[in-house]
């Protein structure tokens, strides 16, 4: 008589960008971690209609947990989606001009994780209906939602999943330096980034490029700039850590440890200006600060990318 073979399942991983993560072997999230500015409240606020500090904090915790257990980012450990990075952002000003001023104008959020940087555009007068963020996780659209007690009938953004380095999601074509000739897609329908090619006012992709190798952050650099209109003005903005002389570092935040590949200032605007663009037909801004986290210190490079 045969016997039954167990079959032991194997764990399934996560993907984080280069980084694959066992959701059984991350460390666990921690409430201590929790903080919010005085700014972030009133926001949040705002946007929920919950105005009890306590009240706010176990919502915040309930929606940390749910999207921790689709993508065990750091980020989502340490709060970071509720800390309005756009406005961080020198460029913020030039994104909202665009918005008020530009008929039309779409934004885009890649690596939005759960919307909070489109939100906050929104509010700021940005039209919702011409924003659209974009995730490798399609539960992040429906925990967006949950955060800012939303549907997609009250809300009018838009949320696309997509892997960023799958053509079938953004394919790399030659920077547009004319408007394309076909119609404007129904943002509505979309299902693939790639109709928005030239026809993107403003992308704001921060804590996203640092996930990837110098070769991918390259790759993703090519497919996003192709989708950037070829309007004067049209802005390319993000945060991503640095270091002064490119290379690799250790993040060690959060009780985790990751390895990643970090530009430079000077790589950051040589990619962009004469490797990803011609040369000339951008102009580069970049900002490497000093953040201290939880004792761990680190170069954190604020940058913009603008047509000229």
């Amino acid at each position: 008589m045969q016997t039954a073979q167990t079959v032991e399942s194997v764990p399934q991983k996560i993907s984080l960008g280069d980084i694959t993560a066992d959701p059984d072997n991350v460390p666990t999230p921690q409430e201590q971690y929790y903080k919010m500015t005085a700014e972030q409240s009133m926001f949040f606020k705002e946007q929920t209609g919950i105005t009890d500090d306590e009240e706010l904090k176990r919502h915040v915790l309930s929606v940390q947990a749910e999207a921790y257990k689709v993508a065990p980012y750091p980020c989502i450990m340490g709060f970071v989606f509720t800390s309005l990075l756009l406005t961080r952002l020198p460029a913020y000003e030039d994104v909202m001009t665009i918005g008020r001023t530009r008929a039309g104008a779409i934004l885009l959020d890649l690596g939005c994780c759960v919307g909070t940087d489109i939100r906050k555009a929104v509010a700021d007068g940005f039209p919702a209906e011409n924003t659209i963020g974009s995730d490798l996780h399609q539960e992040f659209g429906a925990i967006g939602h949950k955060l800012f007690k939303t549907t997609p009938e009250t809300f009018a953004g838009h949320f696309i999943q997509g892997d960023a380095l799958d053509p079938a999601t953004l394919s790399i074509v030659e920077p547009f330096e004319t408007a394309p000739e076909s119609p404007r897609p129904d943002l509505k329908a979309l299902t693939s980034l790639n109709p928005l090619q030239g026809r993107v006012s403003a992308i704001h992709a921060s804590n996203f490029f640092h996930l990837f190798s110098e070769s991918k952050q390259l790759h993703l650099a090519r497919a996003v700039a192709g989708l950037l209109s070829w309007e004067p003005g049209s802005i390319i903005c993000g945060g991503n850590w640095g270091l002064h002389e490119k290379g690799t570092m250790v993040e060690r935040l959060f009780g985790g440890s990751l390895e990643l590949f970090c530009h430079s200032p000077q790589t950051w605007t040589e990619m962009w200006d004469g490797v990803v663009f011609p040369k000339g037909h951008v102009k580069v801004d970049t900002h490497l600060i000093q953040v201290d986290m939880e004792g761990f210190k680190f170069w954190y490079m604020l940058w913009s990318v603008k047509r000229l």
